[in-house]
């Protein structure tokens, strides 16, 4: 990570999100930063763009990997239930000991690749009960909390809604209310989620709106914030917008595109 120079009191942050397992980019998102943030999803359960890569295609392979993603994509979540418990059946295997193993490995590599300091949150397919285990001295994890950074105060919270797709990590639109409650009033409002604004959670490939939160847009309007950071919507419809006094900005999928998002002042 990169120190302040004498005479140049400027702090550059880099934020990144939707990790999904992109290790060899995870491990340079760091570089020439004061510090590193992360808005979680480091799991690859499922490559929508390359089906052969993820949890669920080493279980299973591609082909069945294929099959999922075509209901998912049709918005067939009980054939796809169906068909998941239809594949865990015939392997004979503990369903939540078999992701467990193979979420730890994932989490054993990119833990390890997060330079220090890094301040990560999690995303919704994220275990959070496993991040003590893996979280080193460096790295800084929040969800409902804040923390100063070069003069700024900066509030995490993690996770996402619920869905019918039932990933890992997510609550009820109560309790992530109240995680947005304790943060309070901060200069950068950092979460997995975007607020709920149509441009902002509409993904233009998977053709869907996803879950955005009403009580993050309402926390946006009441406390001004001069950022909201978020990730969550891999190809959003829009990627920044202003609401009031603020500055809303899909930092963008790190899994992707293997660049950090640059915050400066």
């Amino acid at each position: 990570m990169a120190s302040t120079p004498v005479g140049n009191p400027r702090t550059r942050i880099h934020v990144i999100s939707d990790v999904h397992g992109n290790v060899r980019d995870l491990a340079r998102a760091g570089d020439g930063a004061d510090a590193l943030i992360c808005l979680g999803d480091l799991v690859l359960f499922l490559d929508y763009a390359d089906h052969s890569r993820g949890i669920f295609p080493d279980l299973f392979g591609a082909e069945n990997a294929d099959r999922i993603v075509e209901l998912r994509t049709a918005r067939r979540y009980e054939e796809a239930r169906e068909f998941g418990t239809r594949l865990w059946s015939g392997i004979g295997t503990d369903r939540a000991a078999a992701i467990e193993k193979a979420v730890r490995k994932q989490y054993a590599e990119m833990f390890a690749a997060f330079p220090a300091p890094t301040y990560a949150t999690y995303g919704n397919v994220d275990m959070p009960t496993l991040w003590p285990e893996y979280a080193g001295p460096g790295t800084t994890v929040l969800d409902g909390e804040r923390v100063e950074i070069g003069g700024r105060v900066f509030g995490f919270v993690g996770g996402g809604l619920r869905t019918p797709m039932r990933t890992p990590y997510e609550i009820g639109d109560e309790e992530y209310a109240a995680k947005i409650e304790a943060v309070g009033e901060v200069d950068v409002l950092c979460t997995h989620i975007p607020p709920e604004v149509p441009e902002l959670v509409y993904d233009t490939v998977a053709r869907r709106f996803e879950r955005g939160s009403r009580a993050l847009l309402d926390a946006i309007r009441r406390t001004r914030p001069r950022y909201s950071l978020f990730g969550h919507v891999h190809q959003p419809l829009v990627r920044r917008m202003r609401i009031g006094a603020t500055e809303c900005v899909n930092v963008g999928h790190f899994a992707g595109s293997g660049r950090p998002w640059v915050l400066e002042w």
